[in-house]
């Protein structure tokens, strides 16, 4: 963060994805019928299951794959993923919670300022790209911490990473970044 400006950035968890497994084989079919809240796909072999509190839409696959889509932290991630097998288990399922893990999340944050993406992207050209024919925003990524930004000239950006820790460190590196490209106030 630059040192004249000691404004906290908001960053807003949009979207974890996690996957669990239950350690025995789904009848899809049971679960469509008897479950609440189901859709089922046969076309794709699978069964969609939404939950209210957490907010979470899950694929079941019969192999007993689980993913959960929604949520908008990793506590409510793995509370969907326990209180959606505990749904399973009360079909008759012999299901067992194993092998949790958060994939994905997804956050957007809002710079207090617009950025020249023109600019940005030349500074920072082997790890940014903008190619403003195909998408409206520049590129960004960073491989260590295995995290994809998107920088729009609005000064919002959209941060995609494989865990909240990797996507606050991922908008505190690229900030300094951006504050060199910022675009002057109009008078």
């Amino acid at each position: 963060m630059d040192s004249n400006n000691d404004e906290a950035l908001d960053i807003i968890i949009t979207n974890v994805v996690a996957t669990f497994r239950t350690r025995c084989h789904l009848n899809l079919r049971t679960i469509a019928l008897e479950g609440n809240n189901v859709i089922h796909k046969p076309e794709s072999g699978k069964v969609l299951m939404k939950l209210r509190k957490p907010k979470i839409t899950a694929s079941i696959w019969s192999s007993g794959k689980i993913i959960c889509t929604g949520a908008t932290s990793e506590m409510d991630a793995k509370l969907g993923a326990r209180r959606l097998a505990r749904c399973l288990q009360k079909l008759g399922f012999k299901v067992r919670f194993s092998a949790f893990k958060v994939v994905n999340v997804l956050a957007v944050c809002s710079m207090p300022f617009s950025v020249q993406l023109i600019d940005f992207t030349k500074k920072n050209r082997p790890i940014a790209s903008y190619e403003p024919e195909l998408h409206p925003a520049a590129i960004y990524r960073i491989k260590h911490l295995k995290a994809t930004i998107q920088v729009f000239s609005t000064g919002s950006i959209t941060v995609t990473g494989p865990n909240v820790q990797n996507v606050a460190t991922a908008v505190e590196e690229i900030y300094p970044l951006l504050f060199e490209c910022k675009k002057p106030l109009c008078k």
